[in-house]
């Protein structure tokens, strides 16, 4: 394995967790049996992912633990019904299983959605769909984990080799490794204005709704920025804490840490008094095989923030390619990237900009909240240096 050489050169044991459903006769059943086999399945997996975990958190050594498929990829086979049914019986959720679970989802595009020449069914006892069906598969797939917040989606733009290499530097940015001239890496964010009134539901492909609410800490230094994060959907949530120091020979650092409920409130305590909370809508959705996330500012807020919605989506593309993939069903205004007015972080000033000492000029690439993809130079970005894995 690629991946598993190049980590384990940085110190890291690289554990691959293979799908429980390679381990099984793929078969065409009723629908009341494939909702039992699905509930069966994820019960497996879930126990084998468990051990997994275990054991790499018990390990004296940073662990990856890399699974083939996750626990939401068995939605992309059942009705919304009863995925549905099955959180209810089983007492899941998805907040649970998609967002806190895993620190990164990797979508690899099947090869049925351009790269045709390439798909087969041949020497793979699990596999008999055709390219339709495949592609449908694939879309629904994909559509299973969105929402989650470091979610990349890999097409097949380029060839194997290069996708395999787009692959690896995702989790490797995600990771904050430094893999020097190994791999080609040119990716960026990218942060749009919408204006108007936000179109109807069926306007979009498949999306998730998540209510996001963002604190600014008190930090003891001006350089120093600290932020609270609480997401999530029907009363579930997850929390993380982001703090963003000064630069480190050009490089900034920032760790970002996922916290539990009690950690969360006793750290609103640290609020800073010069910034107002940000309440938000962010809706998450796949579109011409780009990732994007539109955020929807709430009240209450600042009268700067009223109506505000911006698109972001995390790219190596050129603005050329990027701008012929952009939901059409958006008013786009302009590209916002870096300018320090369209900032989460002076937004959220409770004074006005001018003559305000807090007021930010200088702004990373990343100076938002976590679009899926964007790089970390340094720190596990997850729960636990050594804990969960990779979808």
């Amino acid at each position: 394995m690629k991946f598993a050489d190049l980590t384990s050169e940085d110190g890291k044991n690289v554990t691959t967790y293979f799908s429980s459903m390679s381990m099984v006769i793929h078969e065409k059943s009723r629908p009341s049996a494939t909702y039992q086999f699905q509930e069966n399945l994820l019960k497996t997996m879930i126990q084998i992912e468990n051990t997994f975990f275990t054991l790499a958190e018990r390990s004296n050594r940073d662990c990856l633990v890399i699974c083939d498929r996750g626990t939401m990829d068995a939605s992309a086979f059942i009705s919304k019904e009863d995925w549905e049914q099955l959180m209810r019986t089983n007492g899941w959720n998805p907040v649970e299983l998609r967002d806190t679970r895993y620190n990164q989802i990797i979508h690899m595009v099947s090869a049925a959605k351009g790269a045709e020449d390439f798909y087969t069914v041949e020497d793979h006892s699990c596999r008999s769909e055709n390219l339709d069906l495949a592609c449908t598969l694939d879309d629904r797939a994909a559509e299973a984990w969105i929402g989650h917040p470091y979610f990349d989606v890999i097409d097949n733009s380029t060839e194997f080799d290069t996708k395999l290499r787009r692959m690896i530097s995702a989790v490797c940015q995600r990771m904050g490794l430094d893999t020097g001239d190994r791999l080609e890496t040119n990716a960026r964010k990218v942060k749009y204005l919408v204006s108007g009134e936000l179109p109807l539901d069926p306007a979009f492909p498949p999306f998730e709704d998540f209510d996001v609410i963002h604190d600014y800490l008190q930090t003891n230094s001006r350089k120093t920025q600290a932020r609270l994060r609480k997401r999530g959907q029907k009363d579930r949530w997850s929390y993380t804490i982001t703090v963003r120091r000064p630069e480190v020979r050009g490089q900034v650092v920032e760790v970002k840490t996922q916290i539990t409920s009690r950690d969360y409130s006793n750290m609103l305590e640290q609020r800073d008094p010069l910034h107002l909370t940000i309440y938000k809508k962010r809706r998450c959705f796949l579109y011409n095989n780009q990732y994007f996330q539109l955020d929807i500012y709430k009240e209450p807020c600042h009268p700067r923030c009223q109506g505000l919605m911006f698109l972001e989506t995390y790219t190596t593309q050129s603005l050329e390619e990027l701008h012929s993939k952009l939901p059409d069903f958006l008013n786009i205004v302009s590209d916002v990237t870096g300018d320090p007015t369209h900032s989460m972080y002076n937004l959220s000033l409770k004074d006005e900009w001018l003559n305000n000492k807090k007021f930010c000029y200088r702004l990373t690439a990343d100076d938002e909240d976590d679009l899926t993809g964007s790089p970390r130079t340094n720190g596990w970005i997850g729960p636990h240096t050594n804990g969960n894995g990779i979808a």
